[in-house]
């Protein structure tokens, strides 16, 4: 989504608002909420709930009463109630939902210490607002370097403003407990304004900060994800992945969110496979569990004595052997088993390519250049004509043999009629 400001241009590039989420119409924000009631009426006789939604930098949302019953509209920048001073924000919901969104974060809607809105925002309060917000590169990386200077471990990621410009907020993430008194005396000297510091995980600086993930698309927790589950290794085990940290981890440095997605999927087809510490008993000897295919529900198993020999059962067969070693009975081996279920998995279609879409592994292999693809063309059809060539002289050569040997017996009886005929010239007389 994208407000009509943040459209393409004439020349195909992005115009972009230039407002940091600031242009008014709420389409090109984090975490945004499609209000689905706004074209609907109240019943007679109700009033509209007093309460709004409000965003401020980033993905922080917090909830004010409208005791000045002012008519608010997702969009508009009020000014609202801070602990000192007041704070610059954009609408971003309004109604009913609001009641429905405080009920999901657990905010008490009775509660008589949500925060006013005192007014909307004039114009004096919006150019003090985008000074003060114009200054927070700066200033984030001028306090960095104080920090380095300190020796501090510490890793100051992002820097709020108050509306007023009077306060200002940096976020940092750090491993242990950091001692930074001097630091806020420093800063406060440096900058002339109020300082307040927040510890925040890593978790909440990628959603602060935002990025593209390993998949292609924008992080899930700087777009849509509000609350943030513990991953823990044993998701990737029960999915069958590599316990790798460079592929299981995202840009925060912690297993990726998206692990605990197919989970619940996985935990389910699980149920009908039998352990993965399941002992088979065969006259062969024992046998392990080495393998799990969920997909294909095929488990591989080996014996104790052969531990690289591997041999793929189905998990009915596994149940089935498994029953039998239960009443104390012994199967003969577990080649019987194996060699049926490799007949019926060849037999199977488990995957079609009907959409038409490349193999996974095509970019793998390097390209060849076009001249090598020539030269090894030429290569083969020299190569087939020297062997079209040997057959033929081949072919001759035998015919000529065979024609030897066939007329070899008629000049053999021509020599024998030619001796005869000279006999019998010197047998006649001389006078006849």
């Amino acid at each position: 989504m994208g407000c009509s400001s943040c459209s393409t241009g004439k020349d195909g590039q992005p115009r972009g608002c230039k407002n940091n989420g600031t242009c008014g119409t709420d389409g090109c924000n984090k975490l945004t909420v499609f209000d689905w009631l706004s074209n609907m009426s109240l019943p007679n006789g109700e009033k509209p709930f007093d309460c709004v939604e409000v965003r401020f930098k980033n993905s922080r949302k917090e909830f004010f009463r409208n005791t000045e019953n002012l008519s608010l509209s997702i969009g508009d920048i009020v000014a609202t109630q801070s602990q000192s001073g007041h704070d610059i924000g954009m609408v971003t919901l309004t109604g009913e939902l609001v009641k429905v969104q405080m009920k999901r974060k657990k905010v008490d809607a009775n509660d008589k210490e949500i925060p006013k809105i005192y007014r909307k925002a004039s114009q004096k309060d919006i150019d003090i607002w985008q000074k003060s917000r114009d200054r927070e590169e700066e200033i984030k990386k001028r306090a960095r370097e104080i920090a380095i200077i300190l020796k501090l471990q510490m890793k100051i990621s992002d820097v709020e403003f108050q509306g007023d410009g009077s306060k200002a907020t940096f976020y940092y993430t750090a491993e242990e407990r950091v001692d930074f008194r001097q630091l806020i005396k420093d800063m406060a000297k440096a900058f002339g304004i109020r300082i307040e510091m927040r510890q925040i995980g890593y978790r909440q600086e990628a959603q602060r900060l935002g990025g593209i993930g390993s998949c292609g698309r924008e992080l899930c927790c700087s777009t849509w994800l509000t609350d943030f589950r513990s991953v823990s290794t044993s998701a990737a085990r029960y999915q069958q992945l590599s316990l790798n940290p460079q592929k299981l981890a995202g840009q925060c440095g912690k297993l990726k969110c998206c692990l605990n997605y197919e989970l619940d999927v996985y935990l389910d087809a699980l149920k009908d496979f039998p352990p993965q510490d399941t002992k088979l008993f065969t006259e062969k000897g024992l046998a392990f569990c080495q393998k799990t295919d969920i997909f294909k529900a095929t488990l591989w198993f080996s014996y104790k004595d052969e531990p690289a020999n591997w041999h793929v059962l189905s998990a009915d067969q596994v149940k089935e052997i498994l029953e039998k070693n239960k009443k104390k009975e012994k199967v003969a081996s577990l080649e019987e088993y194996a060699i049926e279920n490799l007949v019926e998995i060849e037999e199977r279609v488990v995957f079609e390519n009907v959409v038409g879409q490349d193999s996974l592994t095509r970019f793998d292999k390097p390209k060849r250049s076009k001249n090598s693809r020539n030269r090894n063309k030429k290569r083969r059809n020299n190569n087939q004509n020297k062997g079209k060539n040997n057959n033929q002289n081949q072919n001759k050569n035998k015919q000529n043999s065979s024609r030897g040997r066939s007329q070899k017996p008629k000049g053999q009886s021509n020599q024998q009629q030619n001796s005869k005929n000279t006999n019998r010239s010197k047998r006649r007389p001389k006078n006849a």
